[in-house]
């Protein structure tokens, strides 16, 4: 069953579980995950806690300690979903030390409603790390026009960071330099270089279905032999800029000082047409020195019927390139289709932040101590 999985590894791909809750921490499926199945990291966001703590499983008696307590709702969200990232971290403590820091990482978000914030988020940032207290945390913070001066103050701070929410190219090129200028300035306050590790979370399926949407209201020959097409493309352009940027003397400057290259990470991989195959954003996309976060029906898929066949990045980048210009060629901007995911992007992770709130609010109301 995991031998496509066990190949994805051998390629150099790190694959990430993209989910978390109580019940699999305490279950013991993530323990089984990583053992069975090469998960070596995990990545929440928003919706995954609010999904969690909304089931229900393995929450009561925390959700009932804060209830007597009379915490803010803000309070016991932040205390109910670092609890299971630090759990988490501790599940994942081997991976991290068998690896030197590379992987056995476990990430959390900050508060999606400051993406737009740019003390705030450094504030909130600085505030998780403290509470999560374990040294393969990645906090993760959007690469909203906002995000990349806090990227660059956290990195500096000696904060491992998940930079997430990319989906263009000129704004991956911005997250670049975000990291490279918060390890330039580490390195000048005297930080160890090699305990400051990131990844650059690359979107994925949203563009297709985005494109897609665009291309079946065009309903051409042209349009629909471009289906599917667009989200590969950007990604293997976006492994061309890392390979360029990553070569450059800037870096080569901090690697000598002891720097570890940002990964980029492939996210939002699970397939949403069904059209496509359920594998599709795991087996093109694989190249080495990469990530792959997947959520679990994807990872089983994989496992299954995955094709993993090799390096199928490098050497596309000239094909990428004439698939996007194509897209253009047939009105479809590809600045406005980013810029338009990036934006629905932070109001979703918003929007599921405060549905959180809300539910979280709910059962703690409901456990309030009569006469309280």
């Amino acid at each position: 069953m995991t031998d496509a999985l066990e190949r994805l590894s051998g390629e150099g791909v790190a694959i990430w579980l993209d989910d978390l809750s109580r019940k699999r921490i305490t279950s013991g499926n993530l323990a089984e995950l990583i053992d069975e199945s090469h998960v070596v990291g995990v990545t929440t966001n928003p919706t995954i806690f609010q999904k969690a703590i909304s089931a229900g499983d393995g929450y009561n008696g925390q959700l009932t300690d804060l209830a007597v307590r009379g915490v803010t709702v803000e309070e016991a969200v932040r205390m109910i979903t670092t609890a299971d990232v630090r759990d988490a971290a501790d599940v994942l403590r081997p991976v991290f030390d068998a690896t030197e820091g590379l992987d056995g990482r476990v990430s959390i978000e900050v508060d999606p409603r400051l993406a737009h914030e740019t003390a705030a988020t450094v504030a909130e940032a600085k505030q998780l790390a403290w509470l999560v207290d374990r040294p393969n945390l990645f906090v993760k913070i959007p690469a909203t026009r906002a995000g990349l001066p806090a990227i660059t103050e956290v990195l500096a701070r000696g904060i491992s960071v998940n930079v997430t929410l990319i989906f263009s190219l000129e704004r991956y090129g911005e997250v670049m330099d975000a990291f490279l200028a918060g390890l330039e300035q580490a390195k000048a306050a005297g930080l160890d270089l090699a305990e400051i590790r990131s990844v650059a979370s690359f979107f994925v399926s949203r563009v297709d279905t985005e494109v897609d949407k665009r291309l079946d209201a065009l309903g051409t020959p042209e349009a629909k032999e471009l289906r599917g097409r667009a989200a590969v493309a950007n990604a293997r352009l976006a492994y061309e800029a890392y390979e360029e940027v990553f070569s450059s003397d800037r870096w080569l400057a901090l690697e000598k000082a002891g720097a570890h290259k940002q990964r980029p990470l492939w996210a939002s991989t699970g397939v949403k047409d069904k059209a496509y195959k359920d594998t599709l954003y795991v087996d093109d996309l694989v190249a080495p020195g990469t990530v792959n976060t997947m959520p679990e029906s994807t990872l089983h898929a994989v496992a299954d019927h995955g094709g993993v066949d090799g390096d199928k990045v490098r050497g596309t980048y000239a094909g990428a390139r004439a698939d996007l210009d194509a897209l253009e060629k047939l009105g479809i901007s590809y600045d406005e289709v980013v810029g338009l995911l990036e934006d629905e992007g932070v109001e979703k992770f918003a929007k599921s932040w405060t549905d959180l709130l809300d539910s979280t609010r709910q059962e703690l109301e409901r456990r309030v101590p009569k006469g309280a």
